[in-house]
């Protein structure tokens, strides 16, 4: 294939372009002819614009010799578009020169000084013309993401792809979303190679009908950038927030590098937004000389895709996922059914094949699978291919086979069941569940083969499921289909569509649920319901909390200027540190919004050791642009207390609980307890009453400051507070939670009385069911039950020294690896799960004998009698009629 590349970033530079090279390197090796025309400086934010009355004038790059890095990822010298020549310095970057070379075999770039839609223009038609017809344009890689509509309508990557094709000629829009700027070179070579497969991907099985002009792709650089999927989405929809992009300056601005970099870095600040006064004149008052510079406000965008349901390219990359988003070239969404879908490519382990007819047929086997709504088709050396999809579902279960051994065939299954929960410690605990509650002829289990393997058996969504179901009604009535897997697995447009028959569908997550699962967003629910009732019981139980957005450090002081209970506290701290005193300070517990797993927890109680935390990080971050992080639905990280880039925004800081329950038993540790709970619909909570505590490494110490009249100023920082000792998360204990006696069972806690226990079951019980009233009746826009749907939370919970258990957090797919070794409070809780939510989906009622396993009248009066023990089975914590029903 003959590719043209283009950017907006200009030629290789660490400043502004850093990865043209390593993909033209990646394309080249990949057996493509390619053909490079750029602008000769960076163009940035242009779109698809052309410079009238203006001759454009090309110079030529030769890039370094293939036995050098890739040009723009090492800095050496001066960057090249300073004019450097043969001899001058920076050659690790190229050499830029006014006359072509006269030398045949030579790699040479063209460099205008135009705009990415004129390197298109000229690149295809007044060079290259020796190297046969241009088959493909690229444009990019861009040096950042171009997702959601803010970015990609003033996008000048996009605006050479859309000039491609109004050129009627195919093309696509690379962009890479760094997260950030110290580039791994590794992680470029990486996503170099994600972009030669994906782009070869969507030429092999590029519509034939003119539905696609163009597609934009955003890759995420993250170390498993390969291992991540690869999404279909929609474009999100959003907008500029209220305010200026741009900054007023005085005097002299500063040059075009100093600019880019600034810009690169996000330090956009809100403009003086200053009205105009109208004097007596008509006209108003005279003009004021300023300056502008552009400082575009990320926040507006990052916001949006916060709030914003999942599926849009912006969640896509912000999940790790590559996005591609087809086009036309007048912004209209074609093929709006792949949206949500994924894109399978070759295994990594098989190399690029190079895009010719007599290749075509081989790399059609590593690419090839079912659409959704059709029979898979053999396919053969000149037959059309259909485009390699995978639905949501059949991401966790592609090309599913049917596990006959372990579902008997004598009768037709109730209930088709796709479980594969993406937790090795859970899945057999849910399989299990269902094979022991229910009798031996209600599932169809699907089990999802090797990624690898090929399966001749057809592969099973839920969209085709369900059509072929309908056209077979020997009993009447549709078939039924049970979906537990992860949450970016559930095909919630599926489960939420009208045309789905009711009652047929039955999924282990709700869609939106940010009012409880973020942290500043769970504070403003309960903020919020408590002002309308004044005598909650979560007003004794839930710390009040400020919330505020910080992008960075030095910016830390505007961001408080609404925490009103945090300043004046920290104002009184200085006042009693002033007298030589420490008895009387109120300590503070910080918590990076979107961080799970006790990440980038710190204790303060001084505004010179909030700064210092801040500035910690930054200088751990090295300038990162900031982005949520994705929600822990049983994703493995490495274990730490590093609080990652995408937390840096949203925090909550509260008022640190102390002091807490401690027992002399367990060496005056502190413990937190872990909750197990069950939504089904619309909405019924249930609180598992075997709870388990989870103690700290060391032995509780009240946080001090540890001051001495020999210490230095700055000592007083966060981390004279031992956290290890305050911290009771075991993914902080570096893997002694075990050794250390970290994990119990609540009620058999050493020390810890009857009737204290009773007491504090009873208060978590009151606070969880009030906890979702609030977000179920108050936050009905980011908190919405499904009526075919269940969810399992666990709920933190921290016990004070008078028995008061206040609610830290709720965690969607929880991490149940915390139980250590107490499988068994894990596995009685998904039996209770299986009971109450699937039991009620497939048709049986709570007091009825389930399956083989358990289905006498002795055994059923058994667990009637085990029930009533509030450590054993679920306690109904709150009936809510929401105008749903299954």
């Amino acid at each position: 294939m003959h590719i043209l590349v283009v950017n907006d970033d200009g030629p290789p530079s660490p400043h502004s372009s850093p990865y043209v090279h390593s993909l033209v390197r990646a394309l080249q090796a990949a057996g493509h002819v390619v053909s490079v025309c750029l602008p000769h400086t960076q163009r940035s934010w242009i779109g698809k614009a052309h410079m009238i009355g203006q001759t454009v004038k090309p110079t030529y790059y030769r890039p370094p010799g293939s036995d050098l890095p890739a040009a723009g990822l090492v800095s050496a010298g001066t960057d090249q578009s300073s004019g450097n020549h043969e001899h001058g310095e920076g050659q690790s970057h190229g050499t830029t020169h006014t006359r072509p070379s006269a030398k045949a075999g030579t790699e040479e770039w063209i460099l205008v000084d135009g705009t990415p839609a004129s390197c298109v223009q000229i690149g295809l038609y007044h060079f290259f013309q020796d190297r046969g017809p241009i088959d493909l344009v690229v444009s990019g890689p861009n040096y950042g993401r171009n997702t959601t509509a803010v970015f990609a309508l003033s996008s000048g990557t996009l605006g050479g792809a859309l000039e491609a094709a109004v050129c009627k000629r195919r093309a696509i829009a690379l962009s890479y979303a760094f997260f950030t700027r110290n580039h791994d070179t590794a992680i470029i070579k990486k996503a170099s190679r994600q972009s030669v497969r994906v782009i070869e991907a969507l030429w092999k099985n590029w519509p034939e009908d003119g539905s696609v002009d163009l597609y934009s792709v955003n890759i995420p650089l993250l170390e498993g950038l390969e291992e991540g999927k690869v999404l279909y989405t929609g474009m999100l929809q959003n907008y500029w927030g209220e305010g200026s992009c741009f900054t007023e300056v005085e005097g002299s601005v500063d040059g075009e590098v100093e600019d880019e970099e600034r810009i690169r870095e996000g330090e956009g600040r809100e403009g003086i937004n200053q009205e105009n006064q109208n004097g007596d004149g008509k006209f108003g008052k005279p003009h004021a000389h300023k300056h502008f510079k552009w400082s575009p406000r990320f926040t507006d965008v990052y916001k949006s895709v916060d709030e914003a349901p999942p599926g849009n390219d912006g969640w896509a990359v912000k999940e790790g996922h590559t996005s591609i988003t087809p086009l036309k070239a007048n912004f209209w969404h074609p093929i709006k059914e792949l949206h949500g879908k994924e894109l399978q490519l070759q295994s990594t382990s098989q190399p690029s094949s190079e895009e010719h007819p007599s290749h075509s047929a081989a790399h059609s086997t590593t690419t090839q699978t079912q659409s959704t709504t059709a029979e898979p088709e053999s396919t053969t050396k000149g037959q059309k291919m259909t485009l390699p999809i995978r639905t949501k579902d059949t991401a966790a279960a592609a090309d599913s086979v049917t596990d006959d051994s372990s579902t008997p065939t004598d009768n037709e299954p109730k209930v088709y069941a796709l479980v594969d929960y993406g937790d090795d410690y859970v899945q057999p605990l849910i399989l299990s569940a269902l094979r022991k509650l229910f009798p031996p002829n209600t599932f169809k289990f699907l089990t999802p083969p090797p990624a690898t393997a090929a399966k001749e058996d057809e592969p099973i969504s839920l969209t085709s499921l369900l059509l072929s179901n309908s056209a077979d009604q020997k009993d009447g009535k549709s078939k039924m289909l049970l979906q537990i897997t992860p949450y970016e697995s559930i095909d919630f447009a599926h489960a939420c569509a009208p045309s789905t028959p009711p009652n047929t569908v039955l999924v282990n997550s709700y869609m939106i649920r940010k009012a409880l699962i973020r942290k500043h967003f769970l504070s403003s629910t309960v903020e919020n319901w408590v002002a309308k009732n004044p005598n909650s019981v979560l007003k004794t139980h839930v710390k009040r909390s400020e919330s505020f957005e910080v992008d960075y450090a030095e910016f830390l002081d505007d961001a408080l200027v609404e925490a009103f209970d945090l300043r004046a506290s920290l104002d009184r701290n200085d006042e009693i540190l002033a007298d030589g005193k420490e008895e009387g300070i109120e300590w503070w517990i910080l918590k990076p919004g979107m961080s799970d797993r006790g990440q980038g927890i710190r204790i303060f109680a001084t505004m010179e050791q909030l700064q210092g935390i801040f500035d910690e990080w930054e200088g751990e971050l090295s300038d990162s642009d900031d982005e949520e992080e994705q929600e822990s639905d049983g994703e493995e990280e490495r274990e730490t207390d590093a609080v990652r880039t995408s937390h840096l925004r949203h925090f909550v800081a509260q008022p640190y609980i102390h002091p807490p329950l401690l027992l002399p038993e367990m060496d005056k540790r502190k413990f937190h307890i872990r909750t197990y709970v069950l939504c089904v619909g619309a909405l019924k909570v249930y609180v598992y009453g075997d709870m388990l505590a989870l103690f700290a490494g060391k032995p509780y110490e009240a946080p001090t400051l540890s001051l001495s009249a020999n210490d230095e100023e700055e000592e007083r920082a966060a981390d004279v507070v031992d956290l290890e000792a305050h911290l009771t998360n075991t993914c902080l204990q570096h893997g002694q939670g075990e050794v250390n006696d970290s994990v119990h069972r609540f009620w058999d806690v050493p020390g810890l009385d009857e009737s204290k226990a009773e007491s504090i079951f009873e208060q978590i019980c009151q606070v969880t069911g009030e906890v979702f009233e609030a977000a179920a009746r108050g936050m009905m826009v980011h908190f919405q039950p499904m009526e075919n749907a269940f969810e399992v939370f666990g709920l933190d919970f921290l016990v004070d020294a008078q028995g008061t258990p206040w609610l830290l957090e709720v965690n969607a797919f929880p991490d149940f690896k915390q139980t250590g070794g107490l499988k068994s409070v894990v596995g009685g809780f998904w039996e209770e799960v299986v009971r109450l939510a699937v039991g009620g989906f497939v048709g049986r009622s709570e007091g009825e004998g389930l399956g083989a396993g358990d289905g006498t009248t002795e055994a059923a009066a058994s667990r009637e009698e085990e029930k009533k023990k509030k450590e054993h089975g679920m306690v109904l914590v709150t009936d809510l009629d929401l105008g749903r029903r299954w």
